[in-house]
């Protein structure tokens, strides 16, 4: 073998390793991710009965006197309750996955991408988890007050377990989303997309949108249209606020003049 052809191979074989290492360092953060999560949710399971009544409290304590929920389908009772452990345990993992992903992505960022980016990985959980805790706390008790009381009179309301706990599934998922927005406004003008400016330009848009976006993830109903668009439109102005900071640190780190 030439020493061409030997200089050719060591210089694909220096290629070739840390792109195996990457995968390595991926798969094994991936199992970590996946660990975490069976071990939650192993912890979440023998109390996951417990935990669904504590879920539907908010609707069971509406229901008039002599009523309950129920269970149409022979298997809801198991499966109700353990996909809702599932849930549960992919939602108490969620930091652990995230500085798994940061532990991943960390070695090839800049140091003040990390000094960044750390923040707004700590914020988005926050976010998330407030956005959740605002469904139960506030949005629930509103909805099903309001679906409870618009009922047809002689209509006996047996609401399915099941159905109620997809039902809040998606809420919790769509106001845990929504509440990323400060986190996605200051992203997208730190990445250059757009400017504190021209954000704040679109707010009309901005707020149509929000309601829009309201209808699409809420039941029909304008009071959790509302809870979900006002809460959005709020946060979208916390994140130009805390996005015109970030901007003008950045401008100042590059030596240029920050706009008004």
């Amino acid at each position: 073998m030439s020493a061409t052809q030997n200089g050719q191979q060591t210089s694909s074989e220096q290629q070739e390793m840390p792109l195996i290492e990457h995968l390595l360092e991926l798969r094994n953060r991936l199992l970590k991710m996946v660990l975490a999560v069976i071990i939650c949710f192993a912890v979440i399971y023998p109390f996951a009965n417990e935990l669904y009544l504590l879920l539907s409290q908010p609707l069971r304590e509406l229901l008039p006197v002599g009523q309950t929920m129920i269970a149409t389908d022979i298997t809801s009772p198991f499966f109700a309750p353990l996909k809702l452990a599932l849930v549960l345990a992919v939602f108490v993992a969620i930091p652990i996955i995230l500085y798994q992903l940061w532990s991943f992505v960390a070695p090839g960022l800049y140091a003040h991408e990390k000094r960044l980016a750390f923040p707004l990985l700590f914020t988005s959980v926050l976010l998330f988890y407030a956005g959740a805790a605002f469904a139960y706390f506030v949005v629930f008790p509103l909805v099903f007050g309001f679906f409870t009381a618009i009922g047809p009179e002689g209509i006996v309301e047996l609401p399915d377990i099941s159905s109620y706990l997809n039902f809040v599934l998606k809420m919790f998922f769509a106001f845990g989303i929504a509440f990323e927005i400060p986190v996605a406004t200051v992203l997208l003008i730190l990445t250059g997309a757009t400017t504190p400016q021209d954000l704040a330009a679109k707010r009309p848009y901005v707020v149509v949108a929000c309601f829009i976006i309201g209808m699409l993830l809420t039941p029909p109903d304008i009071i959790s249209q509302t809870l979900l668009a006002v809460p959005m439109w709020i946060l979208f102005e916390f994140g130009i606020i805390f996005g015109r900071l970030a901007y003008r640190e950045r401008a100042e780190a590059d030596g240029e003049e920050p706009e008004a």
